[in-house]
């Protein structure tokens, strides 16, 4: 443990830049894909991500790396083949993650409906 406390609140805490990093929608929907603790190949995650970039798929693994919460392991053949898997490390945010998935789908249909009547209310000039 550090010896000094960290607190995402304040301008410049590391820790707020690890909360950015994990929160990042990308970061999220990669560790919630590795959460089987199985190696998945890029062109799999990629294939399984839909909407994300090659570059922005290859960023936020490289992040992640760099963060200690996946690791890389590159084959020598050809064609060249990578693996990625949740470290130790990443395996803790599982049940983070899982929560948010869950919490996100069980009340997506509430909160469309929030969205539709805020934007009803602004258009109608009322608050809502």
């Amino acid at each position: 443990m550090a010896d000094e406390p960290w607190d995402p609140y304040a301008r410049g805490c590391p820790s707020r830049e690890l909360l950015d990093r994990i929160g990042d929608k990308w970061s999220v929907l990669l560790l919630g894909e590795l959460a089987d603790q199985q190696p998945h190949r890029f062109a799999a995650l990629r294939d399984r991500i839909e909407g994300i970039s090659e570059k922005m798929l290859t960023q936020t693994l490289r992040f992640l790396e760099q963060d200690g919460l996946v690791s890389r392991r590159a084959f020598a053949q050809i064609p060249p083949r990578v693996e990625y898997q949740l470290t130790p490390l990443g395996l803790t945010l599982c049940d983070v993650l899982n929560s948010l998935r869950d919490w996100s789908t069980t009340h997506a249909d509430e909160v469309m409906a929030a969205r539709k009547r805020y934007t009803q209310a602004r258009a109608a000039g009322t608050s809502a």
